[in-house]
């Protein structure tokens, strides 16, 4: 055979670390076995940190069976990677994640939760050292990218674990029970926001025999709300739905969050628990319980801050505690999917693997890709931070939208609009205008079985 013809072999298989997570109290793991399984299916080799998924759930025997490398030793990860698949990284574990900034290098991706817009800083910091990072916070709400969003498929947990936190906490029973000693009343629970985490926490509550009532900026989820067997509060409220809010939660003035909190108090002092979810990307979450409204609680009633993470939505939480104030309990924990660790994982896995997939497929790691999906989510590149939100968060001048590889329609929006609940999409149409932050359709999470089937 000549030395001058081509040759047949093909390209090396990328190499995908997962590393253990860092962040306080964390216990899920980037890619489950399942999901290494699929990325070796389509040519992607994957090594991770042995001991990485024991907290979720998944001794390193399965990752090995699955076709994964078992590694000792976090830095030999990010050495011997190409691509890092983590949960929580860059702003979204800003203390704890400081260590691996020494361990990246130019020219390596980096992908997973990033909170880019409130860790900005951090984000600037990974432009400095050469690396590309997606932030799957960012991604657009469209309908195709509906297989990816880890905000929708970890808001769902948390809606879910919420409720059973209360009820755990609680101390009444539920459901209404007729019994030889009496008739007891179902507790009553008062959902704030119907998006991903707010219906599965009023299908929760409603299936353990609680009245539900919820509460959304958005006439539109009232129907789904209904379907779900709990009770629509609706309030006449001016709001702006300009549509260019892109699926995300948009801020309002004080004034309608007054007027808001004023409509919604004879409610809340009627329940037994509430249930709040409202969240703004990259701001501190509005304020929709007041104390005063606490005051009124019944004694014993409870209050799950899904928001607490980012100041909460009710004045008195204080995020990684359970305080008690004026006879009621106030759960500020944060990060709640990780205490369902074994599903949120698969379901994270699924989201990422999906994601990272596409990004392959669009060959988008030299940044020249015009997919929305990749413009959106990219944030640093080639030594720049590319992606406008986070440009304008740090106070710098929009890039050349050719060589950014962003349109105009990615300019961030300085037009308010109305908070609800976490999450919006619809997944009847390519993209969504209603205000909020993650997709708010019932069921926005993969076709796939995330049942545990062992």
């Amino acid at each position: 055979m000549s030395q001058d013809a081509p040759s047949s072999e093909s390209p090396p298989n990328r190499i995908v670390g997962v590393p253990a997570e860092t962040f306080p109290d964390e216990r899920r793991v980037a890619l489950a076995p399942a999901n290494v399984a699929v990325l070796r299916k389509a040519g992607v080799d994957v090594i991770v940190q042995s001991g990485a998924g024991i907290p979720a759930g998944y001794p390193d025997d399965e990752y090995a069976a699955a076709g994964a490398k078992l590694v000792e030793g976090r830095d030999q990860i990010f050495k011997r990677a190409e691509i890092i698949l983590q949960v929580r990284t860059a702003g979204a574990n800003p203390e704890a994640g400081a260590a691996d900034n020494s361990l990246l290098r130019e020219g390596q991706t980096l992908i997973g939760m990033c909170d880019p817009l409130l860790g900005a800083g951090v984000m600037q910091g990974l432009a400095d050292r050469g690396v590309t990072s997606f932030a799957l916070e960012l991604l657009p709400r469209i309908t195709r990218a509906q297989s990816m969003d880890v905000l929708s498929s970890q808001a769902s947990i948390a809606g879910y674990k919420a409720v059973l936190t209360a009820a755990a906490q609680l101390p009444r029973m539920c459901p209404m029970m007729m019994t030889a000693a009496g008739t007891i009343a179902p507790a009553r629970f008062f959902v704030l926001g119907a998006g991903v985490a707010g219906l599965q926490a009023i299908a929760t509550a409603k299936r353990l025999g609680a009245v539900v009532w919820s509460y959304d900026v958005r006439p539109a989820v009232k129907e789904e709300v209904l379907s779900l067997g709990a009770k629509f509060l609706e309030i006449e409220l001016v709001k702006s739905t300009d549509g260019k809010s892109g699926g995300y939660a948009e801020e309002m003035d004080e004034e309608f969050y007054r007027r808001q909190r004023q409509a919604m108090m004879s409610i809340i002092q009627e329940s037994d628990v509430v249930i709040t979810t409202a969240a703004i990307p990259g701001r501190k979450a509005p304020v929709l319980v007041t104390e005063e409204m606490v005051e009124h609680m019944p004694n014993g009633s409870i209050i799950i801050d899904l928001a607490a993470e980012t100041g909460g939505n009710c004045a008195l939480t204080k995020a990684r505690e359970v305080i008690v104030e004026h006879g009621v309990t106030i759960d500020g924990t944060i990060n709640i999917p990780s205490t369902v660790p074994y599903h949120s994982s698969q379901m994270y896995g699924r989201n990422i693997t999906t994601f990272l997939i596409h990004v392959l497929k669009e060959e988008a790691l030299d940044g020249s890709s015009d997919d929305e999906i990749i413009r959106q989510t990219m944030v640093t590149h080639g030594g720049e931070v590319v992606n406008a939100r986070v440009r304008s968060e740090l106070g710098l001048p929009p890039l050349d939208n050719t060589e950014a590889g962003q349109s105009a329609d990615d300019q961030p929006s300085d037009q308010p609009s109305a908070v609800g609940s976490e999450s919006a999409n619809n997944p009847e149409a390519e993209a969504s205008t209603e205000p909020d932050d993650v997709p708010a359709s019932g069921d926005t999470t993969p076709a796939e079985d995330v049942s545990d089937k062992s």
